[in-house]
């Protein structure tokens, strides 16, 4: 254990704190010079338009790859990829022993199997009401209600104190899955005494409690018994409870199931294994689909966010060999909108709709049900730990305000609010924000990770705009031009308005570019190659109105 004398506690987010994904948090006990470190979460959040190209952002672990050696471990308290999902690019880099769950860990390796070299990561399995310690942190595992098996708030001790790392939670009285919030064990660490809170932000501004998922369940039933042709369901792959409530659903309105989606496959197999769906009957192949009356089907299928080559996006555009949708039909949104995701999910949408088939999404019936709590929950919450400190994350800063509002107005005599890099220190004395920690981003492409700059986005981002311009230069021995540049272009428009080759414009701007140069000064390739790429681009925006990334090649 850290040496006491002058030992501190700090609490740092190095993603998820100022957003919603990418949950990256670090805990360090010990003396400034010899913290030792724990991780709690190694997320993903997803791209979107502006990072082309890419599959995934990583959060940037810089600050703590400069310490591995006080590194004493990774906890996951979920397998929702914004908590786990970063583990397989992240791992290698901190090579620190890892904590999850049954339904965690074989998820983990599910996907391992399914990704061309993934690493193999040894992970230490942990259960609802374990104790264990990870170097000076002594951790129960406190099972939470959620949208997935076995989350777990964290109850994180040191000779500071506990604090409790709340993950993401909701108070659910009649869950599908798993048990209820255990409200017994967050009043026990309350009736001890709780240094701080570290609690989940999402729904802050929503009041009231979030509706069961058992109501959810109901809904889909008689949504699906109202229905006379095929009923698609589309969710987060991750969400059994969902998977279970709909399989539920489907069977007591006498229709088979079929699952579509390989992510939900994979789920579907490891949850299998560990019994969460005992009781229910088996999913049919999809070979059998043109055997069961489309009064008799329902279909869970992958693509709740628009994803292009998800099985909803592919159902919409008739590209699935064995399985469609008609007319009559019925496709239900029974998740909600990620922000970003907007235009693509509508796409989709519009394409079903000119298909004729119904849409039912979670403003006209209930659909789905957020996993996160509300401010009442909240409240609930407060009451049983009564924490010295209370500090919001897993938020937009809109929810993370809000969050901090009500713990004051609920009587927390300290409230943080912190973002991504923060170094905010529990203890010893008040709680204060006590330095910056570097974060930020790392990118998967393709089977390489790195920063911005690395993988080339920006110039991407460029090329998606303006596209790109190639020209080659080549002088005689004299310095003069032997013959006129070659221009290759990429992405350019055309013709300028007038109806003028834009190439032409731009090869005439090169000749002029060399042309303004003294013989003698031409001598410096390295001056006739960027005079060129201006004047290029510069006839380029004069003609089109933009300025496409222009390379220019200078031989003799």
């Amino acid at each position: 254990m850290a040496a006491t004398e002058n030992a501190e506690l700090v609490f740092i987010p190095l993603g998820g704190v100022g957003e919603i994904g990418m949950n990256f948090a670090l805990y360090g006990y010990g003396p400034a010079h010899a913290r030792e470190w724990l991780i709690v979460d190694v997320g993903v959040t997803f791209p979107d338009p502006n990072h082309p190209g890419v599959d995934l952002i990583l959060p940037d672990t810089r600050f703590i790859e400069d310490k591995l050696d006080r590194l004493r471990g990774i906890v996951i308290t979920h397998a929702h990829e914004d908590h786990y999902g970063a583990l397989h690019d992240i791992w290698p880099r901190l090579q620190a022993p890892v904590w999850m769950t049954p339904f965690g860990a074989g998820l983990l390796e599910a996907k391992r199997q399914s990704e061309q070299g993934a690493p193999k990561i040894p992970v230490t399995v942990y259960r609802a009401g374990e104790k264990f310690t990870v170097g000076p942190f002594e951790i129960e595992a406190i099972p939470v209600a959620h949208s997935i098996p076995e989350p777990m708030s964290l109850a994180i001790t040191t000779p500071a104190g506990t604090v409790i790392h709340t993950g993401d939670w909701k108070i659910d009285p009649a869950p599908t899955l798993g048990p209820k919030t255990d409200e017994a064990r967050f009043r026990a660490y309350g009736d001890k005494g709780v240094l701080a809170l570290i609690c989940d932000s999402t729904n802050a501004l929503r009041e009231g409690d979030s509706p069961s998922e058992e109501e959810v369940g109901a809904s889909l039933k008689t949504l699906i018994e109202q229905e006379k042709g095929r009923v698609a369901i589309t969710t987060f792959s991750s969400n059994v409870g969902r998977i279970i409530s709909i399989a539920r659903a489907a069977r007591d309105a006498g229709r088979k199931c079929l699952v579509l989606g390989r992510s939900l496959k994979r789920v579907i197999e490891v949850a299998d294994e560990l019994g969460y769906l005992d009781g229910l009957p088996e999913f049919v192949a999809e070979e059998d689909f043109n055997y069961i009356d489309r009064r008799d089907l329902v279909i869970i299928c992958t693509g709740s966010q628009g994803e292009p080559l998800a099985a909803l996006a592919k159902l919409s555009r008739d590209e699935m060999k064995t399985v469609e949708l008609n007319a009559g039909d019925t496709v239900i949104f029974s998740s909600r909108t990620i922000p970003g995701n907007e235009k693509a999910i509508l796409e989709i949408k519009n394409r079903l709709i000119d298909l004729g088939i119904r849409i039912i999404e979670d403003g006209d019936a209930l659909v789905h049900v957020s996993g996160h709590p509300r401010r009442s929950e909240l409240r609930r919450m407060y009451e049983w730990v009564r924490p010295q400190i209370g500090v919001p994350v897993h938020g937009e800063a809109a929810h993370l305000v809000a969050q901090g509002s009500l713990m004051a107005m609920e009587g927390i005599r300290q409230v943080a609010q912190v973002r991504d890099g923060d170094v905010l220190r529990l203890w010893p004395g008040a709680a204060t924000i006590i330095d910056k920690a570097p974060f930020g981003r790392l990118y998967k492409d393709g089977k390489l990770v790195g920063t911005e700059e690395a993988m080339g986005i920006r110039d991407r981002r460029k090329l998606s705009y303006a596209g790109h311009v190639v020209v080659n230069v080549v002088l005689e021995d004299r310095y003069e031009l032997a013959g006129d540049p070659d221009i290759v272009a990429i992405g350019v428009a055309q013709t300028d308005a007038s109806g003028e080759p834009l190439e032409d414009l731009m090869v005439d701007a090169a000749i002029g570019a060399v042309d303004s140069i003294p013989r003698q000064r031409r001598k410096d390739l390295d001056l006739v190659q960027e005079s060129v790429r201006r004047a290029v681009r510069a006839a380029a925006n004069q003609a089109w109105g933009k300025k496409p990334l222009v390379t220019v090649f200078v031989t003799r």
